[in-house]
């Protein structure tokens, strides 16, 4: 399969395409449900925080379940490699059990430390989730003095509503990849793990459903687009 490059479609469909154990790395950040803060009539009076969505959703694409999309990515990655799932709370307890599930061993709980919090009755959240998963024999990071709690400014003025910041994405892939490796993201937004990978001198493969993030990928990128038949 061709790297650095952005395939348009369903990952579930496009990983069909993808040898075993040909990904040296993998960092996504799938959809999943979200949950609202609290009533926001008890939130009123408090600026400069988003409000999460009430239904539980933010994307049109957002129904796909971790059972369909992790037995795939444990079949692609290579032996001894590593994979980064960022996920919220609520859906934590799932992503562990359907990671066991699939064949992937847990290393860690890492947590993303935002500049920013979400308003909430049940404590400010200014943090996210990343689980630190990896497939048999367990290799070591690059960098052993990297704590678990990672801090990077959210980006301002998003591109995509839940854009990361580029520099915490190059902390996990300087820790789990070498240059000129592959790495893998089926959910790729507006593209910053591409960027990422450039930065750090790695090869990289895009999945992408939605074709007004693939315009933006291709803009921000410059990478090929490449289209379902």
């Amino acid at each position: 399969m061709k790297t650095n490059v952005c395939y348009q479609g369903d990952c579930l469909e496009v990983m069909k395409g993808i040898e075993d154990k040909s990904i040296d790395m993998i960092l996504i950040d799938p959809p999943y449900k979200v949950i609202s803060g609290g009533n926001k009539s008890e939130l009123a009076g408090w600026h400069g925080s988003v409000l999460e969505k009430n239904d539980g959703k933010i994307f049109q694409h957002n129904d796909i379940k971790f059972s369909e999309y992790l037995p795939e990515l444990f079949r692609i990655l290579k032996d001894g490699s590593h994979c980064y799932v960022m996920v919220n709370f609520i859906n934590l307890n799932e992503l562990l059990t359907e990671s066991k599930r699939a064949g992937f061993e847990q290393h860690n709980l890492l947590v993303w430390e935002k500049n920013n919090k979400v308003l909430s009755r049940w404590y400010m959240k200014n943090a996210e989730y990343i689980l630190f998963l990896y497939k048999k024999p367990a290799k070591k990071i690059n960098n052993i003095g990297t704590p678990t709690i990672l801090k990077a400014n959210n980006p301002r003025n998003k591109i995509h509503p839940t854009e990361k910041p580029v520099e915490l994405l190059e902390i996990m892939i300087n820790n789990s990849s070498k240059e000129n490796d592959i790495i893998f993201d089926c959910f790729a937004g507006s593209g910053s793990l591409a960027i990422a990978c450039k930065n750090t001198n790695r090869n990289f493969i895009l999945i992408e459903q939605d074709e007004k993030y693939c315009d933006i990928i291709k803009e921000r990128v410059n990478c090929e687009i490449i289209k379902p038949n």
